[in-house]
């Protein structure tokens, strides 16, 4: 596979390699850094940050749901989560109580406050997309292929035994 992006004419990367533009991790990592960066003009008029950003979308999609669901659902640890959490606690935009059944377990819901912030949410896909310039297609196949990568990549962490 060419990559006339970059500029590199080598039809793979060698597997042993250590130029920086022929490591996948550099081109995850810049990528991830761009779109971020694309975000944050359309995350600010929102007051959200990217994170925070989310963890709104996780709670909007399934409604009230533990710390630990919610950790999971954005694969990240419960230390990490939690100071996202109160800020957005702070911010009026979420509430945190403990649950009924279970006292070890905390719940998590968007406040009505949060609510309303969904509706001037809803523009932030769409404007990412004119952005970028990436088509719907690209967009669903660009996607699957990260989705697939990050599953063989922690199928290989696991492997490993980490």
């Amino acid at each position: 596979m060419t990559n006339e992006e970059t500029g590199t004419s080598t039809p793979e990367t060698p597997a042993g390699s250590l130029l920086l533009d022929e490591q996948l991790c550099f081109a995850l990592y810049a990528a991830q850094r761009a779109v971020t960066a694309a975000y944050r003009p359309l995350l600010d008029e929102l007051g959200l940050t990217y994170p925070q950003y989310l963890v709104l979308l996780v709670l909007w999609e399934r409604g009230e749901t533990t710390v630990k669901e919610l950790a999971g659902a954005l694969r990240l640890d419960y230390g990490t989560v939690s100071p996202l959490l109160k800020r957005l606690e702070s911010a009026g935009l979420v509430r945190r109580e403990r649950s009924a059944h279970d006292e070890r377990s905390v719940l998590v819901a968007v406040t009505g406050r949060g609510e309303e912030l969904r509706e001037r949410a809803a523009g932030v896909p769409g404007a990412l997309l004119a952005a970028t310039g990436l088509s719907g297609d690209e967009v669903a196949r660009l996607r699957g292929e990260l989705w697939r990568l990050a599953e063989r990549a922690d199928g290989a962490a696991g492997a490993d035994g980490h």
